[in-house]
């Protein structure tokens, strides 16, 4: 006579459908994440914002801009967290933004025949040559990517700024076609937005899912024991940066379509609010921790606030200091959350050992 030891699954409790803990764990871990506090906070200032003029959010603009103004600030956000997260940061977003915005009104204008999507193709592989210089320069010559990233935003602005000169790129010089996707939308959603928001998802599911995008946040927590793990740390900090260049270089064309007139200093300070969208979002600035999915949410916020506050009647220094105290409140809320966990996992550990 044999007797079974196969497992038999706990019966449901009684009154309570199966998979409810499944379900009060994931409401829990959204409560608790730091995107969620940075969600409510742009609701709130939507709702504030609108109370105060119903056309800031109820009217055909006004939802349009909503959705619209952060959408490239967006792209090259989400980059910048990609290389934040590695223990990194690239100043040089801004400058590759406008040189690509202005190669792409130069291409439009030497090959009037080019096919749009041709034109984002170069974009990204443009913004990804530049981006891969800054990789390797911070990979191999083993200087600070902030030291790196500050001389090739200076050198990639002054590449600009001598190919442009005082000229510019003017609407008149761009394809109809390609000025559309800058102003148009889909069942009310702007086309910009829809691009971004599908790099979002992307990128947000290659972070959490795929090997590589976990090894990032690896290598941003200890580089050291990452190397010592045999992680391809050089190859993994080499494509972040790249991956932010790439972004930026679309982001620069898309806008080449969205404001039609591009000169020299096209994209300047985009570097700053994309760390800063970053920082708000969520994404620690000494890496290992953070997600794009916050680091939209913080450029959505911050452009969001930039544009509600004229409205609420605050002067204009304060609009730059609250986005000066959202970033140093963020910073040290980051400090805080790490010294409460580490002293809950010296507490575990001691406890364990009792």
């Amino acid at each position: 006579m044999t007797t079974s030891t196969r497992a038999t699954a706990p019966a449901p409790l009684p009154g309570r459908p199966r998979g409810t803990n499944a379900v009060t764990e994931t409401l829990g871990r959204f409560v608790r994440a730091r995107e969620t506090g940075i969600l409510l906070a742009l609701l709130i200032v939507i709702l504030v914002t609108t109370i105060k003029n119903p056309t800031f959010l109820f009217s055909g603009d006004g939802w349009r801009d909503l959705l619209l103004t952060p959408s490239i600030l967006v792209l090259v956000a989400i980059g910048q967290a990609v290389v934040i997260i590695t223990r990194s940061v690239d100043l040089s977003v801004g400058s590759v933004l406008g040189l690509s915005a202005f190669l792409t009104g130069k291409v439009f204008v030497s090959f009037p025949g080019m096919p749009i999507i041709a034109v984002f193709l170069i974009g990204l592989i443009f913004g990804g040559v530049l981006g891969l210089v800054n990789g390797v320069l911070v990979a191999f010559a083993r200087v600070p990517a902030l030291v790196i990233t500050l001389g090739t935003l200076y050198a990639y602005r002054g590449i600009n700024v001598v190919w442009a000169g005082s000229g510019r790129i003017n609407a008149s010089d761009l394809p109809k076609e390609f000025l559309a996707l800058g102003t148009g939308q889909f069942l009310s959603i702007p086309f910009l937005a829809i691009i971004a928001l599908v790099v979002l998802i992307a990128a947000g599911w290659f972070m959490k899912n795929i090997r590589g995008g976990r090894e990032l946040y690896a290598i941003g927590s200890d580089p050291s024991a990452a190397n010592l793990y045999g992680l391809k740390v050089t190859r993994r900090i080499i494509f972040a940066f790249v991956f932010s260049g790439a972004l930026a270089g679309l982001a620069g064309v898309l806008y080449a379509a969205r404001y039609g007139t591009v000169d020299s200093q096209a994209g300047t300070g985009f570097e700053l609010d994309a760390v800063g969208a970053a920082v708000i979002g969520g994404v620690a600035i000494v890496g290992g921790s953070g997600t794009v999915w916050g680091a939209a949410i913080g450029a959505i916020l911050l452009l969001t606030i930039n544009r509600a506050l004229p409205i609420l009647g605050v002067p204009d220094f304060w609009q730059q200091a609250v986005v000066g105290i959202l970033i140093i409140g963020a910073i040290v809320l980051d400090r805080v959350l790490a010294l409460r966990q580490s002293r809950r996992l010296i507490k575990e550990r001691d406890a364990s050992h009792v």
